[in-house]
């Protein structure tokens, strides 16, 4: 695909969620289908007809297993944050209908026991996962992700 061409697809609809524990670290998780070192909080794309913030309960328990009823939903991003792939990567994800991800971000506390991350579910996303600052996490990102996850943890940064 031409620079052109990817720059005419629009952002796939995706919402994504900081899940913080009592000590206010933040829910990393180490991609399944990757041999680098790629963490990220939980995210994925909204359904249609699907309202965001029901998008970011069902991707929790979907990749983390942890229920709605097991966290406290403290803030929603007020504007939607949007990444650009790497060109190379455009044609290999989504079939090549999208040029990145427009998301809209929750913050959760987990108020149910760590026990409840269960990350070998039916269709996993994550090899690992662990606790980590936000600033910690942002140097363990993928690099075309960080000026995201930046912005991300700036939208929340009174409540983190």
């Amino acid at each position: 695909m031409t620079e052109s061409e990817i720059l005419a697809l629009p952002y796939r609809p995706c919402v994504g969620v900081i899940l913080t524990n009592a000590d206010g670290l933040v829910f990393a998780g180490q991609r399944i289908d990757s041999t680098a070192e790629a963490w990220q909080m939980p995210q994925g794309g909204i359904d249609p007809g699907e309202e965001p913030v029901d998008a970011a309960l069902r991707e929790l328990r979907e990749e983390t297993g942890v229920p709605a009823a097991a966290v406290e939903i403290l803030a929603e991003a007020a504007e939607w944050i949007a990444y650009d792939l790497p060109h190379d990567l455009v044609p290999k994800l989504w079939k090549g209908r999208f040029r990145g991800q427009q998301q809209r971000w929750f913050l959760m506390r987990l108020t149910g026991g760590e026990g409840l991350i269960d990350i070998a579910t039916p269709e996993p996303e994550f090899r690992a996962w662990r606790w980590a600052a936000p600033d910690e996490l942002i140097e363990m990102i993928v690099p075309f992700k960080r000026a995201t996850y930046r912005a991300v943890f700036e939208a929340f940064r009174d409540r983190l």
